[in-house]
């Protein structure tokens, strides 16, 4: 007749303690008699942080072991309803139903909730919240787990206390523990890294006046009366380099030795980050008992899709038992299939960025010649020049490209990694994780890339420009440096990307819910039960983390990637990461079904990913300071070309600046008026090349091959300086802390003395 029917699902004392042998559950033996560590003095400093010690530590630290069935008296078993935790429970639970046979088909064996779920014969499964999020339970043995996460940890409000992170872990299992503890300690290790990066800022506003380069661009007698070749072919006029004052002075504030100094202060923190992190990591295995927990027990774990869809069966050499398994050749044709599928999409990325690139210059033009011969934009025409307006614009577009890719990728993605029919959940995931980060790695920073490395090195010289498509001319940088651009592109990217996440993850939710509940809303609460309220809820789904985590690591690549270019980069995230600790808390709690417990030692192949990432960010900051920003220039004009020995980067724009005669240009890029007679104008960018009167006229001078080696120079130092200090770094702090060795070994200890105290006692017994 259409209406929905629930069916609740209880787990009684005999069912669980059955599980909890076959998923080794460890449970408390005893009370753990290890002091606590010593008082640190900065407790009093840190009081208003803290939550109260019930919230914080919702049980005793206990010393645990593997439960048996055969020797419940070892165990600490003071109340059987409460004993095993609430995600223990819901584990155990949908272990049973992921596993449970309901029929045959064609001699198939038919089981498992999921199959159901996907036929239409259940339309959800999910373990119920404990009450409603903003009052606590009526019945007074129940803990409101939800009320009190709710209260102290998912309201804005409690922005600036620590998270509760074993209640979550008693709540939500230790999967997404893990995941908020990750969180919270990489938004405590931004802190860091954002104090450092707004000193670095304030050092560039604060000696904006004192830099040379954009005194002589604005000033008249100088930046005033060097005339700049057109900036585009035929339709663009000449015109003077102090026009660009305002941006020149702008890019001061990125483009300084404070930059070179983050960038080296970026490549140890990141270093400081994972090594803690894996301390961190280690202290959290042993309180949540962990320790022995290996991937290895997931790995037997087969997926109901695996064993469903795979017809074959050979021996296991673990277990010894008969499995299913795909056949090599299926294997290899799925990851044909597979592999085709994503280097499509990173060329569908790669073919979208050209797009954006012949955009640039399709439209940079256009700009140029509005800006040039528009007199209503003359009082802005300082700050917005041709180069940063087409920058502005293609940065949003690419944006608006990005997210439109990004929301078919993921589909196409989940589509390619089922049609593989990975073996096990964890190989599932991983699988999943290395295909949307390759694309997402693609997809968000291939246009940083191109500003960074690639435009404005390919331009060749007037007369002689490089086209694109033998149509459009190449971009030329600001004169003031392409790290301006780089900057504007890396924030609108970065801002937009975490402003429309926070959008999609709060906003959406609670209009979904709204929308949903607006018939019930009119019943009395006893006709609106528990199990219909949730069922009203959004889904959590088994990938849900994994999007947290791709988010949070997108951003940690702005941040380490090309923070060169952009010391208020950590800045930013950190602020976004305090709402998003919040927003993910809030819409967990209140906003989504309670998810399945899952256990999860580690970040997983995250871990991997960001070690990747921490290493290529030395080479690509270097790279950035050596050929982005205008930083070796100088010092090199500085060292060896400077004739003023009091003021001795005075004369640099005028050095850097080459000559080109006006009457050796082409047809092709001739402008169509020179009113003032012209003879002679400027390269638009940096470039040192002879003068039309010398015998080897546009070719480059000394000074170029000077640069270069001084860059090349600068890079091979830098990488090998910080890859030092990271791997000696690294090598300094041990993975374990001392304290969390010493309470392994005495558990290892007590458990097996236990046990054999056990086993005696039965002994004596028998005899």
């Amino acid at each position: 007749d259409g209406k929905i029917y629930f069916v609740k699902i209880h787990a009684p004392w005999e069912v669980l303690i059955t599980y909890a042998e076959v998923l080794n559950i460890k449970v408390p033996i005893r009370e753990n008699d290890i002091p606590s560590t010593v008082e640190n003095p900065l407790d009093c400093v840190l009081m208003p942080f803290r939550l109260p010690e019930n919230v914080m530590h919702p049980e005793p630290d206990y010393f645990t072991a593997p439960f048996s069935k055969d020797k419940q008296e070892l165990y600490l078993i003071n109340d059987e309803s409460t004993f095993f935790s609430p995600s223990m429970r819901n584990r155990i639970v949908y272990y049973i139903l992921t596993r449970c046979p309901y029929g045959t088909e064609e001699g198939k064996k038919k089981f498992g909730i999921k199959r159901l779920l996907n036929n239409g014969t259940y339309s959800a499964a999910y373990p119920l919240h404990d009450c409603q999020y903003w009052k606590k339970a009526s019945d007074p043995n129940c803990d409101s787990e939800r009320y009190t996460l709710y209260m102290e940890w998912a309201r804005f409000l409690r922005f600036y206390k620590e998270q509760p992170l074993d209640l979550i872990r008693k709540y939500y299992g230790e999967k997404i523990g893990i995941y908020f503890a990750w969180l919270g300690f990489y938004t405590e290790m931004l802190f860091l890294a954002a104090v450092v990066g707004l000193i670095c800022f304030l050092y560039g506003l604060f000696t904006m006046d004192e830099n040379m380069s954009s005194k002589e661009i604005c000033d008249p007698a100088i930046g005033g009366e060097i005339i700049m070749c057109p900036l585009c072919d035929q339709d663009c006029d000449y015109w003077k380099l102090n026009t660009t004052c305002a941006s020149s002075e702008y890019s001061h504030l990125f483009d300084n030795v404070a930059t070179l100094f983050f960038a080296v202060f970026m490549g140890i923190w990141v270093t400081l980050f994972l090594e803690f992190w894996k301390r961190r990591q280690a202290r959290l295995k042993y309180e949540w008992d962990l320790v022995d927990f290996e991937e290895e027990q997931q790995q037997l774990q087969l997926r109901p899709e695996y064993e469903a869809k795979c017809t074959q069966k050979k021996k296991n050499p673990v277990t010894q038992e008969m499995e299913p398994y795909l056949p090599l050749t299926s294997q290899a044709v799925r990851f044909c299939i597979s592999g085709t599928t994503v280097l499509f999409w990173v060329s569908l990325i790669i073919a979208s960025m050209i797009a954006v690139i012949v955009y640039r210059l399709a439209v940079y033009a256009a700009f140029a010649s509005l800006m040039e011969n528009t007199q209503t934009l003359e009082p802005i025409s300082g700050l917005l020049t041709p180069q940063l307006a087409t920058s502005v614009t293609a940065s949003c577009l690419n944006f608006v490209i990005i997210m439109i890719l990004n929301f078919l990728y993921e589909r196409i993605a989940i589509w390619i990694t089922d049609m593989e029919i990975p073996r096990t959940h964890l190989e599932y995931e991983n699988r999943l994780t290395m295909k949307m980060f390759l694309f997402q790695f693609v997809n968000y920073y291939s246009s940083c890339f191109y500003v960074a490395f690639f435009k404005g090195k390919f331009v060749g010289y007037p007369g002689a420009y490089t086209y694109m498509f033998n149509r459009w001319r190449n971009e030329e940088c600001d004169p003031a440096g392409c790290l301006i651009e780089l900057t504007t592109q890396l924030t609108i990217v970065m801002a937009g990307k975490q402003i429309w996440g926070n959008i999609q993850e709060a906003i959406v939710p609670w209009i979904c819910n709204w929308w949903g509940r607006r018939k019930a809303r009119s019943n009395p609460e006893n006709l609106y039960s528990r199990w219909e309220q949730d069922h009203d809820l959004q889904i959590f789904g088994a990938l849900g983390l994994f999007y947290e985590y791709l988010e949070m690591v997108i951003q940690f690549g702005f941040i380490t990637l090309f923070v060169a270019s952009f010391p208020l980069a950590p800045l930013l995230a950190l602020m976004n990461n305090i709402l998003e600790i919040r927003v993910d808390s809030w819409k967990l709690t209140t906003q989504y079904r309670r998810p399945v417990a899952a256990k999860a030692h580690s970040i997983g192949v995250w871990q991997e990913i960001l070690n990747g990432m921490a290493i290529l960010s030395v080479v690509t900051n270097a790279f950035i300071v050596a050929f982005t920003s205008d930083m070796i220039p100088r010092l090199v004009y500085y060292y060896a070309y400077s004739t003023n020995d009091a003021s001795p980067m005075s004369g640099y724009i005028n050095n850097s600046l080459s000559v080109f005669q006006i009457s050796d240009f082409p047809t092709r890029n001739k402008p169509k008026m020179n009113p003032d007679n012209f003879v002679i104008c400027r390269f638009v960018y940096r470039d040192y090349r002879y003068p039309p009167d010398h015998e080897r006229k546009y070719l480059h001078t000394m000074q170029f091959w000077h640069i270069l080696a001084a860059k090349m120079a600068f890079i091979i130092i830098m990488e090998h300086v910080v890859f030092i200090v990271k791997f000696f770094v690294a090598w300094m702090i041990p993975d374990v802390p001392a304290d969390v060795k010493a309470k392994i070994k005495r558990e290892k200890y007590l458990t097996q003395k236990i046990l054999h105290e056990y086993e005696l006692e039965k002994l004596k017994e028998k005899l």
